[in-house]
């Protein structure tokens, strides 16, 4: 029997195509600008109409000329989650979806935020708004167990997005294989010491990351010929040659992992193909069930050094039903957030609150019932009354409130940043809250808002770490006004009481002084301390500025080189 299997080898970058009896498609692109942004604010990948074009044309073009199915696998850098859309709004998602490829590998985070960096994609048209900003599970939505196998109809468009470790800081690589279309890898590490033997079961797949829709689709419509099903299959690499290989089953309804099969593997005997092909029959009717997480499957391999290699137990489904894997809270950070998409809503969510956060005090004030004052805190120790009492305070000083008014006006309508932050050129560059400003170089006009939504790493920053304590510490710099103000006035009242009339006005300048200086002493330490956060507020300010020159300059050092 002629068994179709590729496998290729990754580090990141690179690919080797070991066999090719079946029809694959392999498609790399760059989705960077061509006038590359410098640190910073160079986060995100940004995809241009005209990539996004040829790309869809290349994958239509083997949709057309080939008979047989096409296995496609697209790789890049920018994980999906950092790509941007292009001018007209389409993504580098929309076209994988249309031409329903097994899989986009990337890079860029590497396993810098978790080693569970995947991502199930499904075309469905009925996400709520919040779906569209936020992916809660690595499977973008719940399974449908509803096949329909008539003819003409198209079945569920999907893909996974699996992110690699990189082999320069991680010693890492892939090994990706390509079983009669269902495509499967493992990972290995050499940071945790040499490898003699490295094991890839091709089939049955790994129920947490497989392409649920088809294979549950081909599965119950059987689309797929029994004699897929028939055998258990593996990858084998050794060092030195293997004497056995042997695959286990286990039944895990118990409770406990009961050993349900343990069959001897043979190497399969191809004169074309240049890897170690292991099968094994197996009644694979025995183990259809609707849990995909019933069965798990274990290899071991031996070899004439007496060493032995065991895989990671794996839960599979033959009937394509998928386990529900969830991400750690940095995982999801960085894969189900699509900051894309996010960054507008947050930067106007925050102008709004900061708006709303100094009005709405002010128009209080219009009214002599909603006047809140220190007295009124004391009386009615209330958190809305001492909240809007310390706003009031901010309002009451017209200077400071009407400037940061201006202030947030300014950054709605004003460049933040200006400077040399790009690789080609030598005119000096502006930044707003939508992106870069550019000249274009062939002189006909300006490129604007060049690297949206990059340069969110700068402005919301400021926004949360800059604008948002500066308004808070001004606000309890005038509170802490008006405490001393009415902690001296009481003061005065209450000597001026115990004064005798002959002498009141000559006693009451002997004390003033001496009241305001203890309070001075005693009482203002709070005014020392919000002075101390609003430097470190400035260095904040500066160093975000700092950052963006140095990297600027460094990078245009390496760009010379």
């Amino acid at each position: 029997m002629m068994f179709s299997l590729t496998y290729f080898i990754f580090t990141y970058s690179h690919c080797i195509t070991q066999t090719k009896e079946r029809k694959h498609l392999f498609v790399g692109f760059d989705s960077s600008m061509s006038t590359g942004l410098r640190g910073p604010t160079n986060l995100f990948g940004h995809p241009t109409d005209q990539l996004l074009k040829d790309l869809d044309l290349k994958l239509s073009q083997w949709d057309s000329q080939s008979e047989k199915p096409v296995t496609k696998i697209s790789f890049g850098h920018f994980p999906l989650s950092f790509s941007a859309p292009s001018i007209s709004g389409r993504t580098l998602e929309d076209v994988f979806l249309k031409h329903s490829i097994s899989a986009y590998l990337c890079g860029h985070l590497h396993t810098g935020f978790g080693l569970n960096l995947k991502r199930h994609h499904q075309l469905n048209n009925h996400f709520s708004p919040l779906q569209k900003l936020f992916q809660f599970n690595i499977h973008q939505s719940s399974f449908e167990s509803t096949v329909n196998c008539s003819m003409g109809v198209t079945p569920i468009q999907d893909f996974w997005e699996w992110e690699m470790g990189d082999w320069r800081k991680s010693r890492a690589f892939r090994i990706l294989a390509m079983d009669r279309g269902h495509v499967s890898y493992v990972d290995v590490d050499f940071k945790s010491g040499t490898k003699h033997a490295i094991i890839l079961p091709t089939f049955p797949l790994d129920s947490r990351f497989m392409i649920t829709s088809s294979c549950h689709h081909n599965y119950e419509c059987k689309f797929v010929p029994p004699s897929s099903y028939e055998k258990i299959r593996a990858l084998v690499f050794s060092v030195s040659p293997v004497v056995s290989v042997v695959a286990r089953i286990y039944d895990s309804k118990s409770g406990n992992l009961d050993l349900v099969v343990e069959t001897h593997m043979i190497r399969h005997a191809d004169e074309n193909a240049t890897g170690d092909l292991y099968l094994a029959p197996w009644n694979y009717k025995a183990f259809e069930d609707a849990s995909p997480d019933r069965y798990w499957l274990q290899i071991e391999a031996n070899d004439t050094e007496g060493r032995s290699t065991l895989t990671q137990l794996r839960p599979f489904s033959i009937n394509g039903h998928s386990l529900k894997v969830s991400w750690s809270w940095k995982e999801f950070l960085v894969m189900g957030c699509q900051w894309a998409a996010l960054y507008y809503p947050m930067f106007w969510s925050a102008l709004y609150f900061f708006f709303i956060f100094l009005l709405l005090p002010k128009a209080l004030l219009v009214f002599p019932k909603k006047i809140y004052t220190y007295k009124n805190f004391i009386a009615n120790k209330d958190l809305v009354n001492g909240v809007l009492w310390f706003l009031q305070e901010l309002c009451r000083i017209h200077t400071l409130w009407f400037g940061w008014i201006a202030y947030l006006f300014y950054l709605i309508l004003f460049p933040w940043f200006m400077g040399q932050v790009f690789n080609e050129g030598e005119n000096m560059v502006y930044m707003t809250y939508m992106g870069w400003v550019m000249e274009t170089s062939n002189g006909k006009g300006k490129l604007e808002y060049v690297g949206s939504p990059d340069i969110m790493v700068v402005v919301l920053p400021h926004l949360l770490y800059v604008v948002l304590p500066a308004i808070l510490v001004t606000g309890a710099l005038t509170a802490e006004r008006a405490i001393f103000r009415e902690h001296v006035l009481a003061f005065l009242e209450k000597k001026k009481d115990d004064l005798r009339m002959h002498s009141r006005k000559t006693v009451l300048n002997d004390h003033q002084s001496s009241i305001v200086s203890n309070v001075h002493l005693c009482k203002r330490w709070i005014r020392k301390l919000l002075c101390v956060v609003c430097v470190a507020i400035c260095w904040k300010h500066f160093m975000v500025r700092l950052q963006i020159k140095l990297c600027s300059e460094v990078h245009a050092k390496r760009v010379q080189k």
